[in-house]
């Protein structure tokens, strides 16, 4: 974090309590109605926003308690993140241990269009209901999921349309037009990529893993694996369209609304509004992108806290540019994996730029190659062609199984893991560069391997943006994440999940196991904390338990996210775990906190 950022810190933080309670100027005691309490609408009620909303409302059910059809294909799906992504009743993510489950919504609209939005935000409004959204229901934290709920679903608005010179609505004079996609609020990165990439030869900075919904991941901040590059995905950001509280459509930019604009740029959409379109800028398309893995075990603690230093000053001075990104893990076992991909570059100088690193891995006894470097490359615009994979490398991809599906759809082998897992513990946090300096890295490097002796710690280089260049470096800074990303060389990740514990899918959680798992995340990330105390973290991978998650995510954004809450959304109508303005309510989101 600059010296500048720290500044603003220090002047914005003593204003916090202030601006919290501002935020809830709304009398305590204020609660949100349920089933069966007074307020809950009546039958004639439902029945009004029913008609209109075409009909498209309905009481969302787990296919796992459904019928022996339904329940059948359930189970046979329960892997497939895009039979999951359609069904209203679940979510990709079954819970968090100690936090939430997956439980379906007492009511849900199945929305076409912006209008079919506007009606549902304006019949929570008025009733005090508790209002949640999903297009893709990829979120950690469940943001997407809440009992006693109306849900709006928006995975039918999953339209993609390409622009040659598109210029933000009411835009100043001047401005000029740029290459740019706009997406509906329910599509996913493979249909973005499939439209921008496959077909219009261009590039759109998207999420890595491809169910994920575009609109969640961009207004949470957004990486991809070649953010390094490009910058976050909320930098691209060019125009969107949301429903406010007031149940009104707008049009947001940077010259017509700029402070909710802003907001969306990484404050999270679903604390603000409900997006149902946004417009992203696009990139030229580099020549090709490619992957490269390696895995090394160290035969003793020194050789293995020598490999650890070894591999950052490597990665300090080789790989620490727009061209790398993706993961580095210090496992248990004392093993390195390697598992990274680049753009720009072809096969044989992706191959040569490992080779120093592997001449000292090879010049050493005490260090065993278990897996050999492997390097893939392909023309750029193959990367998410799922013919390419079917034809070259089917190892490397799941795809959607169902009947009549889709054959775009397809997602990395490696993210298949995450399909309804249940998350026992969960931390990240922002490396700075300056942990790469020769005075300080040999510390990081012990940190590292302390904390793989209680869990795996994966270096997402491409979730830190130190060694961008200065133009995605911009566009990053002008949103709302963390300032400390800018200067971040990577985000350490570290997580512990078991399988799907969905009602009726016969998985249950095994509560010992779950307890042992959460301790040793939070093991190895006090064992980071010695090199980052008080790590900065990413919104969207991180603990359901953050402390100070107002300054974790955004710093000195907070206050003025706050302010725009206050603005737009006075009454709190939306509402998320840890979202901007959520420290007014209860943890379930239905109960006003006394000020």
């Amino acid at each position: 974090m600059k010296r500048r950022d720290c500044l603003k810190a220090s002047l914005t933080l003593p204003l916090l309590p202030l601006a919290l309670k501002a935020a809830g100027a709304t009398p305590t005691g204020w609660a949100r109605a349920r089933p069966g309490t007074p307020g809950w609408p009546s039958a004639t009620d439902w029945e009004q926003l029913s008609r209109a909303v075409g009909g498209r409302l309905s009481v969302p059910q787990s296919p796992f308690l459904g019928d022996a059809a339904a329940r059948s294909e359930a189970l046979a799906q329960i892997s497939n993140p895009f039979y999951i992504g359609d069904q209203p009743g679940l979510t990709q993510t079954s819970g968090y241990f100690g936090a939430w489950r997956s439980v379906p919504s007492a009511q849900m609209v199945a929305a076409r269009d912006s209008a079919d939005v506007a009606a549902a935000v304006t019949f929570a409004r008025r009733h005090r209901l508790r209002l949640v959204v999903k297009g893709g229901g990829h979120s950690y934290h469940g943001t997407s999921c809440a009992p006693d709920s109306l849900l709006v679903w928006t995975r039918a608005m999953n339209q993609v349309q390409l622009h040659g010179a598109f210029v933000p609505r009411g835009a100043r004079p001047g401005t000029p037009p740029q290459p740019a996609v706009s997406v509906g609020a329910g599509a996913m990165w493979i249909d973005a990529y499939t439209a921008v990439t496959t077909q219009g030869g261009r590039y759109v900075q998207g999420g890595g893993c491809t169910s994920v919904g575009v609109t969640g991941l961009v207004t949470g901040g957004g990486f991809g694996s070649f953010s390094k590059a490009f910058g976050t995905a909320a930098a691209s950001l060019l125009e969107a369209e949301v429903v406010t509280a007031d149940g009104k459509v707008q049009v947001v930019n940077a010259d017509h609304e700029p402070e909710l604009f802003w907001a969306l740029k990484g404050g999270c959409a679903a604390s603000f509004g409900i997006v149902t379109r946004m417009t992203l800028k696009t990139h030229a398309l580099p020549h090709t992108f490619g992957g490269v893995s390696l895995k090394v075990q160290a035969n003793s603690e020194a050789s293995w806290r020598a490999l650890a230093a070894q591999v950052l000053r490597f990665y300090r001075d080789t790989l620490c540019n727009p061209h790398w990104g993706e993961q580095i893990t210090f496992g248990g076992e004392r093993v390195l994996s390697i598992a990274m991909v680049f753009q720009g570059l072809d096969r044989a100088t992706a191959e040569a730029t490992w080779q120093p690193l592997l001449a000292w891995i090879q010049a050493r006894a005490e260090y065993t190659v278990r897996e050999p470097l492997q390097a893939l490359a392909m023309p750029a615009r193959d990367f998410w062609d799922a013919d390419f994979f079917r034809q070259h490398a089917p190892q490397i991809i799941a795809e959607d199984t169902r009947a009549g599906a889709p054959p775009t759809h397809m997602l990395w082998k490696g993210d298949q893991g995450q399909v309804g897992w249940f998350l026992h513990g969960y931390a990240s946090a922002w490396l700075p560069s300056a942990l790469l300096g020769e005075d300080r890295i040999e510390n990081a490097a012990d940190a590292l391997c302390a904390a793989a002796e209680h869990m795996d710690v994966g270096l997402h280089c491409n979730k830190g943006l130190f060694g961008a260049p200065a133009d995605a470096l911009a566009a990053s800074g002008a949103t709302t994440t963390h300032p400390a990303v800018l200067d971040a060389f990577a985000l350490a990740l570290i997580g512990n999940a078991g399988g799907p514990v969905y009602p009726g899918c016969g998985g249950t959680v095994d509560e010992p196991g779950a307890r042992r798992g959460a301790l040793r995340v939070n093991r190895a990330y006090a064992a980071l904390g010695a090199v980052v105390p008080q790590a900065p973290t990413y919104v969207s991978e991180c603990d359901y338990f953050q402390k100070g998650w107002q300054q974790a995510f955004w710093g000195p954004h907070y206050p003025r996210l706050l302010a725009a809450k206050r603005r737009y959304d006075p009454d709190g109508l939306f509402l998320i775990h840890h979202g901007v303005g959520s420290e007014a309510w209860s943890d379930d989101g239905f109960e006003r906190r006394a000020s």
